[in-house]
């Protein structure tokens, strides 16, 4: 497992999300990979994608397929 350096990260929230804070996720793009952090705990864990899988994963999302 490889560590990735997150320090340089410029975390954005989703247009989505309201002023009430609420559930919700934040992401950084860096050079080599999409980081993904929980914005109420942002020092807690981040999970590092591959551009790859993340676009995959985001295009499954739009279309529903993770829908219940």
């Amino acid at each position: 497992m490889s560590t990735v350096d997150m320090s340089s990260a410029h975390w954005r929230k989703s247009t989505h999300s309201d002023a009430s804070g609420g559930d919700c996720v934040e992401v950084a793009g860096l050079p080599e990979v999409i980081a993904v952090r929980d914005s109420k705990d942002p020092d807690g864990p981040k999970l590092a994608f591959s551009r790859a899988a993340f676009t995959t994963f985001t295009h499954h999302l739009r279309t529903g397929r993770h829908d219940s």
